[in-house]
């Protein structure tokens, strides 16, 4: 499955990584995890990896901005982390869409945007 995702820290920061091509179908199965946990703790951080990521099907692409459409303010943070150009490119046509701080971190930083996503929540958990 092209969608892979699991609990960072906390239900509250999501890790989630992607490859290959995202289906509709892909995003059928991981919506309704993602709500499940925006209805649990109100607002949701994501890291999102893209590690050898075709980009998205038609309808994926859709279901990807229905995402942000209607759960734009409830993501507090997301940082995508990628290897390709096109990849920060989308990231900025995402910022406009979401209430949160939207970053992009090159692949040699990854380490950098699992802190920058976790931080205050970690603090706050303490």
């Amino acid at each position: 499955m092209p969608i892979k995702s699991t609990p960072l820290i906390s239900e509250k920061v999501l890790h989630v990584r992607l490859n290959g091509r995202l289906t509709d179908a892909d995003y059928q199965a991981f919506v309704p995890e993602v709500e499940k946990l925006i209805a649990r703790h109100g607002s949701l951080r994501l890291l999102v990896e893209m590690t050898d990521f075709h980009g998205w099907e038609v309808g994926a692409l859709w279901d990807d901005f229905k995402v942000y459409f209607k759960h734009g303010n409830e993501i507090e943070r997301l940082a995508f982390v990628g290897e390709k150009s096109w990849q920060a490119w989308m990231t900025r046509l995402a910022r406009p869409l979401l209430h949160g701080d939207v970053r992009y971190f090159e692949q040699s930083n990854a380490s950098e945007a699992r802190r920058w996503i976790l931080e205050e929540c970690v603090a706050v958990r303490a």
